[in-house]
């Protein structure tokens, strides 16, 4: 009998607004990014989603509007591209999209630099009842100045100093979901027959007073008395998401992260990554295979290699070249206005480091010849933005993401799209009947109806996190006068 293979991730990658990765293609005939308003819209994508067995619905999200290009704090380029402007708060529309589906999750970007933790804790709890367990928070520390100038301040906090915040935060959150109801703190319904139920509650109360406490959490940056205004939830902690690169957000997201969403344009230049993050988990004392990771990924499959790659330029015509710029900017911080528009960025001794090594990055996949200025760069990003693009029939396409989970060791795919809803069913109705027949990817749910947990990781029973998760310090378990962490920490402020 062969060895099972390796069983792949797949999220749909999208996001509340006329467009996402594709400025402009709102003109395109069958797009229906329009509809972003509508909640049926969104209630019909999941339903359809998970008849395909997507594992989860992946919302990005952005506070601010992409001003740097042509700036500063100017949107000219990006409002008339629908360029992530407009954008609705996702978190909203879970709780209609998990009533009318039974097991695909909802992964759910929120900020941890422009809102409190005890608000977001209630938020996420919230849903995460609603939905029955099937809720993930992508934490972000936000990077647009815009969204600094409107939560009061002059400019961003400083890139490493938002990490330390969010480390911080995290902590607080734990204690209020893991740490301020404890496990048996909620009576059941005292039986008819006997009046009481068989933990003793004959006093008809709905939860133990013992078994809610307040965290007292006294930090650097957060004061959070608590106690956690909701009762535990199916996953207490929402399933934890996190797209950090740099130095900080590698840590960051080896430390917290259950899931991490990683960008690249080929699989070799993210395999570093991929072993920078496993190697600092492990060495933090989890298991670096409780982490999974997935690259966000553009498909445009059709029925034949010829077929997509029309596919792919009539999409293409449809996009808006200043709006690919102005999600250019806000990515990098980088104004390309200011450059000429002959400039070569792969040689370039104006640009700034990182915008060349960018630049050399994607044409480096891209056929010789071409001159990398403003309008090449355009063109790359306008489908997809700036990760990698595959295009071709099922079998090309399935090729090439099978040598994305051998090279880069990723388990899995943020599917992003260039019209919605229509490249999400050109996966669903071509591509995935091909993974299928490989072998590598599921018939159903691990556990249908189960949390998101359960089924992102595929084991039965484990709504909760790991045991060596930084979070589960802070269970507090059925029984305990007071979670052990409390009583350690007592102990050790007694000793001294």
């Amino acid at each position: 009998m062969g060895e099972s293979k390796k069983q792949w991730i797949l999220n749909a990658f999208a996001m509340q607004a006329p467009g996402h990765l594709n400025p402009g293609l709102f003109k395109y005939p069958k797009d229906q990014g329009r509809k972003y308003k509508d909640i049926h819209h969104w209630i019909a994508l999941a339903k359809e989603l998970e008849q395909a067995k997507f594992h989860a619905i992946f919302f990005a999200d952005v506070l601010g509007g992409y001003d740097v290009y042509k700036g500063p704090a100017n949107l000219e380029p990006t409002i008339p591209s629908a360029a992530q402007f407009p954008i609705n708060d996702p978190l909203y529309t879970i709780p209609a999209m998990a009533a009318a589906t039974n097991s695909i999750g909802f992964g759910v970007t929120a900020s941890t630099t422009y809102d409190a933790p005890y608000a977001l804790a209630r938020r996420f709890s919230t849903v995460d009842h609603l939905s029955n367990g099937r809720v993930a928070w992508n934490i972000v520390t936000s990077y647009l100045d815009s969204a600094a100038r409107n939560f009061a301040l002059k400019t961003q906090i400083e890139h490493d100093e938002r990490y330390r915040i969010a480390h911080e935060y995290l902590h607080v959150t734990y204690k209020l979901w893991e740490g301020s109801w404890r496990d048996d703190a909620v009576f059941p319904p005292p039986s008819p027959a006997e009046g009481e139920d068989p933990q003793g509650n004959n006093n008809n109360a709905y939860a133990d007073l013992k078994a809610v406490r307040q965290i007292n959490h006294q930090g650097k940056y957060f004061t959070v008395p608590g106690p956690h205004l909701c009762e535990p939830s199916p996953q207490r902690t929402p399933f934890l998401f996190q797209a950090g690169t740099s130095t900080a957000g590698r840590k960051f997201a080896a430390t917290h992260a259950e899931a991490i969403f990683l960008n690249g344009h080929t699989p070799e230049l993210v395999r570093p990554s991929v072993d920078g993050i496993r190697e600092e988990a492990s060495r933090l004392g989890r298991d670096s295979q409780d982490i999974k990771i997935v690259a966000g990924l553009l498909v445009v499959v059709a029925e034949s290699d010829e077929a997509a790659r029309k596919k792919y330029e009539e999409l293409a015509s449809y996009g808006d070249r200043e709006g690919a710029l102005a999600l250019f900017g806000g990515w990098s911080g980088f104004d390309l206005s200011k450059y000429s528009d002959d400039e070569d960025f792969r040689f370039s001794k104006e640009a700034p480091p990182a915008v060349r090594s960018m630049v050399n990055h994607w044409a480096s996949t891209s056929p010789d010849g071409l001159t990398w200025n403003k309008k090449t760069i355009a063109e790359w990003l306008v489908l997809g933005g700036n990760g990698a693009k595959v295009v071709g029939d099922p079998t090309t396409v399935a090729d090439e993401l099978e040598r994305w989970i051998e090279v880069a060791d990723v388990d899995g795919f943020n599917l992003s799209y260039a019209s919605i809803p229509e490249t999400f069913r050109d996966i669903i109705t071509l591509l995935i009947p091909e993974l299928r027949r490989r072998g590598v990817f599921w018939e159903d749910y691990v556990v249908p109806g189960g949390t998101l947990r359960e089924n992102y990781l595929a084991r039965p029973g484990g709504n909760r996190l790991a045991d060596n998760h930084p979070g589960a310090q802070y269970f507090w378990k059925a029984g305990e006068p007071e979670p052990a962490y409390a009583t350690r920490a007592a102990s050790e402020r007694e000793g001294n």
